[in-house]
């Protein structure tokens, strides 16, 4: 096949496009950046004058873009995306429902709910990992205590107890607006946001952005969307509101009640100076360091911010890719692929999460065994190569239809 990729920030492209090469496709990339996922008649135009001078069996992007389905259905030309962030907004969009569209959701949800409104070409597909690159960076686990003293040196800086690696948000729009809120609806939102923070596995700000709620806001936050569009006050303000700050309330929370037993490294361009214990070593490249910030900590932590309802977050494929113990919350879907306590570790609220990192610190051999258990099971059964051979075998089965 020839596959045209419109390719922007999202990590795992290099991935996706070197699997889509493995298997015999050849790939061409086009790069622009984008004021909106929704009109853009600069791009449309320039990705519309692509594909009718070159025959492209398909667009591939990761996430969805309704402009470029828009395009797809105007030329013929297969549309599939495959997302790695929930909930799209760009998804809320009349385009959905488009002939062309191919559409692979990593968060069950999401597919459920899509399902539901009517869209016929939907379907459900977790994230990957491609632990080959991380052996060939890394070596592999198993050959982790055989690794040479040049190795060993490159190593040694990223080694610690406890890492995480992150965003903290604290350029989230909530505290931007929170100061020209009553005082009621600053307090309504401040127990939300309180409430989600005790609560693993489930969202339950959707609901609490009831009718009332949402008239009274639209007094204080302006709702911008295109003509396509039918997203709602509530999604968009749950989604890029109140879910950032609440990711950021839980992870500085618990850096800080972590940082004043253990020794806890923080990679990031964040702001940290609020952080007086841990250890700031600055942000790290995705692809050449944050690897070996995984293999060499002794304890990966994972905060899923809640916009995410069930889905696995990249994140935690990363982390047991590398052969990384992991310490994660809870997400529901993590027990169709994973045995908790086995592959990696749950925690549920702050307490557990501090009384975890203890155990685990102390217990090297039992995290050893549960760091290499999660890679072994990442690499024999959640490749990109069965991914995409997935997709690819799907959307050939709707064509045979």
């Amino acid at each position: 096949m020839h596959i045209l990729m419109y390719r922007w920030k999202a990590y795992n492209y290099r991935d996706i496009e070197q699997t889509f090469l493995l298997l015999g496709h050849t790939v061409d990339n086009i790069e622009q950046e984008l004021g909106s996922y929704d009109v853009s008649p600069e791009f449309e135009r320039v990705i519309e004058e692509k594909i009718r001078g070159t025959h492209y069996d398909m667009v591939f992007t990761v996430n969805y873009f309704p402009l470029i389905s828009n395009v797809c259905e105007r030329t013929g030309v297969k549309y599939v995306s495959w997302t790695c962030d929930n909930p799209l907004i760009s998804m809320y969009h009349e385009s959905v429902f488009h002939a062309c569209n191919y559409i692979f959701t990593f968060d069950k949800t999401n597919y459920l709910e899509f399902r539901g409104m009517g869209v016929k070409h939907i379907w459900y597909l977790p994230l990957a990992v491609d632990t080959e690159r991380m052996d060939a960076l890394l070596g592999a686990p198993e050959k982790a205590e055989r690794r040479n003293a040049t190795q060993d040196s490159e190593m040694r800086k990223y080694r610690g107890d406890v890492a995480f690696v992150g965003s903290l948000y604290e350029r989230n729009s909530y505290d931007k607006i929170k100061n020209r809120l009553p005082e009621y609806l600053r307090g309504y939102f401040d127990a939300v946001m309180e409430a989600q923070l005790n609560i693993s596995g489930a969202n339950i700000v959707e609901p609490m952005l009831t009718t009332n709620i949402l008239e009274q806001l639209q007094e204080y936050f302006q709702l911008e969307k295109s003509e396509g569009s039918f997203s709602d006050l509530g999604l968009i303000f749950q989604t890029t509101v109140l879910g950032f700050k609440i990711a950021e309330i839980e992870r500085r929370r618990a850096l800080i009640e972590l940082s004043k037993h253990y020794r806890v490294n923080v990679y990031s361009n964040s702001d940290v100076s609020d952080l007086l214990r841990i250890q700031y070593c600055g942000s790290v490249d995705y692809w050449s360091e944050m690897p070996k910030v995984f293999r060499m900590s002794k304890i990966n932590l994972n905060f899923t911010i809640p916009n995410i309802k069930s889905g696995i977050p990249l994140r935690i494929w990363d982390v047991l890719g590398c052969g990384g113990f992991l310490l994660t919350n809870y997400q529901a879907e993590i027990p169709y692929y994973f045995n908790e306590g086995e592959d990696l570790v749950c925690f549920d609220g702050l307490e557990d999460l501090c009384e975890k990192v203890g155990y685990y610190l102390e217990h090297e051999e039992e995290r050893k065994r549960i760091a290499w258990n999660g890679y072994r099971k990442v690499r024999e059964k959640h490749s990109y190569i069965e991914r995409i051979r997935t997709i690819l075998d799907t959307v050939a089965c709707e064509d045979a239809k």
